[in-house]
């Protein structure tokens, strides 16, 4: 017999988005740069060798966040400390909803995501580096 899920991931994503702020591309390429904005990449490595990252943003993936965020934590980061707005994205704006819901259940503040993420940047024009495959000598 197979496993009945109750829950879609889908639901899941609508109802992070009704508790937390979703910003648009064009307000959220307006936030890069800024020295009050921490924006949170959490795509997994894989992810940003092959497609480029947004030069200046923090990189932690899906899961270490929470233990990234808690300053009890061993592995607790300090840049999640910081007085700013934390604006989370990943590829497609789905995976930013659930982990921007989980930051700001955990106390950070203020906290948003990007709809349409990393893909809606790059299509926006916005700045991308790609990261390369081995260090120069």
């Amino acid at each position: 017999m197979a496993q009945k899920i109750t829950t879609s991931s889908k639901s899941m994503v609508e109802a992070a988005e009704r508790e937390i702020e979703t910003l648009s591309i064009e307000d959220a390429l307006k936030l890069h740069g800024r020295d009050d904005v921490v924006l949170v990449d959490i795509r997994d490595p894989r992810e940003l060798q092959r497609d480029g990252k947004v030069p200046g943003a923090f990189h932690c993936t899906r899961g270490m966040l929470e233990f990234w965020i808690d300053p009890e934590s061993p592995y607790h980061k300090p840049k999640f400390a910081e007085d700013k707005k934390f604006v989370f994205f990943c590829a497609g704006g789905m995976r930013s909803a659930l982990a921007a819901q989980v930051a700001h259940r955990m106390g950070l503040k203020p906290v948003a995501h990007i709809k349409g993420g990393f893909g809606a940047w790059k299509k926006a024009g916005g700045p991308v580096e790609m990261i390369e495959d081995k260090p120069k000598a």
